[in-house]
C-alpha cells in the first residue's frame, strides 16, 4: 500500500516514541515526593540524581548524534530506545539515592539520543519549505510526554504501585520500538511512499552552510565548533534549558514543598504548562510562517523572531516571587512553557536551515551538549540555592536567561542581507 503523505504518518510515529521518552524521564519528578520520602532523600540528594542524568544526557548527546548520523537513524534510534526503556523498568531496584542516580545516569546516556534524532528525521522526511511546520509538531512529543507524565505516573502509582509506575511507562516504549523497526525507513527506501512524493522529499534544497565531517567523532567535533554560526544556536539553547529542566525535574516538588500541593492536585495540574508548551511547539512554524509573509523574511531569520517572541514569553517567570496563588503560579509558568517551545523548536530549524543533513544529527548533538550542560549546571545551583533562598531567584533569572539568548541570535546567525532561500 502506498500513501501520498506518508511523511505526516511517519511524524506521527516518530512523536510517539518522543513521547514515551519523556514520559519516562519525567516519571522521576513526578514520583519524587514519594520516593524522597521513602529512600530519605534530601533536596539536595535529589539535585544530584536529577544531575546525573544530566550530566550523561549532556555528555552522550554528541555521541548519539555522531552514531545516528553514522549508522543511520533507524537502528541507531531503535538501540538507543529499546535501552532507555529496559532502564526504566529497573528503577524499582534502586535501594538508595545513589542507586537511583546510577540508573539515571545510564538512562540520560540513552535519552540523549531524542534530539539528534529529531532533527535527523525532519531533514530526511520533509523538504526545506515545510520542516519548520513539521519541526513545531514534532517538538509537541517532547513536551506532550512532560504533560502526560503527572496523570499518566501518578494514576499507575496509586492504582498499581510505585514500581508499576516505571515497570508500565518502559514497557510502553519496547511496544513502540517493535512498531518502529518494521515500519520505518528512509523515503528513498520505504516501500509505503509514493513516487510522487518520495521526489518531493527528496528535492536536494539549498543550505547556507555545508560541511563534510571526517570519519572520527573528534574530528567531527572540530569541525562543528570551528563554524560561528553554530555558537548563535548553542548559546541561545544553553541559556534556555534551565527553565526546562526546572519544568521537568522541579516543579512538581516545588509546588509539593513550597505551595503545599497534595499528590492528586499535583497531578490534577501540574500537566498544564506542559499542554501550553504543546501549543507553543505547534505555533513555532506557524508564527515563523507569519513572520515570513508579513515581513518578507527568509527561513532563517523567520525563525529567529520567531524565538524572540518565545524569549518574551518568558519574562512570566519573573512575576512568580511576588504572586500568592499557587494556580496563578502555574498559569505564569504554562505561560513560560509555551515561550520556551517557541524557542526550543526554532533552535531545531536552525539547525536544518545552516547545516547540510549528512551532519544535521551531529550538530544538533553538540547544540544538545551546549543546552544540557547549563541544565546540568543550573539544577547543581537548585540544590545549593533553595535551602537558604527558596526557588524565588530561581524563577527570576530564568525569566530573563532567553531575552540575553534572543540577543545572541540576532548578532550571530541573523542574515543582514535578509536573502531569500531558492526552495522558499
Amino acid at each position: 500500500m502506498k500513501f501520498t503523505k506518508l511523511r505526516w504518518i511517519m511524524l506521527i510515529m516518530f512523536i510517539s516514541g518522543i513521547t514515551l521518552n519523556y514520559v519516562s524521564r519525567n516519571a522521576l519528578g513526578v514520583l519524587a515526593p514519594t520516593l524522597m520520602k521513602d529512600l530519605h532523600i534530601t533536596t539536595q540528594q535529589y539535585s544530584w540524581i536529577v544531575a546525573a542524568f544530566q550530566l550523561a544526557y549532556t555528555v552522550f548527546q554528541p555521541i548519539c548524534g555522531w552514531v545516528i548520523d553514522h549508522i543511520g537513524l533507524k537502528i541507531g534510534f531503535m538501540l538507543f530506545a529499546m535501552a532507555w526503556s529496559v532502564l526504566c523498568m529497573l528503577h524499582p531496584l534502586a535501594a538508595s539515592w545513589q542507586g537511583l542516580a546510577g540508573l539515571r545516569f545510564f538512562m540520560g546516556a540513552t535519552e540523549a539520543a531524542a534530539a539528534p534524532a529529531n532533527v535527523k528525521f525532519l531533514t530526511e522526511w520533509f523538504p526545506a519549505n515545510e520542516r519548520a511546520v513539521a519541526a513545531g509538531w514534532s517538538g509537541v512529543g517532547f513536551s506532550f510526554g512532560a504533560m502526560l507524565a503527572p496523570p499518566l505516573v501518578i494514576a499507575l502509582q496509586l492504582q498499581f504501585g510505585l514500581q508499576a509506575a516505571f515497570i508500565a511507562t518502559g514497557a510502553m516504549g519496547l511496544v513502540w520500538v517493535l512498531i518502529w523497526k518494521i515500519f520505518y525507513d528512509k523515503p528513498a527506501k520505504s516501500k509505503y511512499v509514493s513516487q510522487e512524493e518520495r521526489e518531493y522529499i527528496l528535492g536536494k534544497p539549498l543550505v547556507w552552510h555545508k560541511q563534510i565531517l571526517k570519519r572520527s567523532f573528534w574530528g567531527d567535533w572540530k569541525s562543528i565548533v570551528g563554524i560561528k554560526k553554530f555558537y548563535g544556536i548553542a548559546l541561545p539553547a544553553f541559556l534556555a534549558e534551565p527553565a526546562w529542566q526546572t519544568f521537568s525535574f522541579f516543579v512538581p516538588l516545588y509546588l509539593a514543598t513550597e505551595r503545599g500541593m497534595n499528590l492528586k492536585e499535583i497531578a490534577l495540574f501540574a500537566w498544564l504548562p506542559f499542554l501550553a508548551a504543546d501549543f507553543g511547539s505547534a505555533a513555532s512554524g506557524y508564527v515563523a510562517k507569519w513572520y515570513k509573509k508579513h515581513f518578507n523574511f527568509n527561513r532563517n531569520n523567520a525563525a529567529i523572531w520567531s524565538s524572540v517572541s518565545g524569549a518574551c514569553l518568558m519574562l512570566s517567570l519573573t512575576i512568580i516571587p511576588f504572586v500568592e496563588s499557587s494556580y496563578t503560579i502555574i498559569a505564569l509558568i504554562s505561560v513560560g512553557g509555551f515561550g520556551h517551545q517557541l524557542i526550543s523548536a526554532v533552535l531545531s530549524v536552525l539547525v536544518m536551515e545552516n547545516f547540510d543533513g549528512e551532519i544535521v544529527a551531529s550538530v544538533n548533538g553538540m547544540r544538545g551538549f551546549s543546552a544540557w550542560t547549563s541544565g546540568f549546571l543550573f539544577s547543581l545551583i537548585i540544590g545549593a540555592v533553595v535551602p537558604y533562598w527558596g526557588y524565588n531567584p530561581i524563577f527570576m533569572a530564568m525569566g530573563f536567561f532567553d531575552l540575553i539568548g534572543a540577543a545572541l541570535m540576532l548578532w550571530l546567525i541573523y542574515d543582514r542581507t535578509n536573502k531569500m532561500l531558492a526552495t522558499n
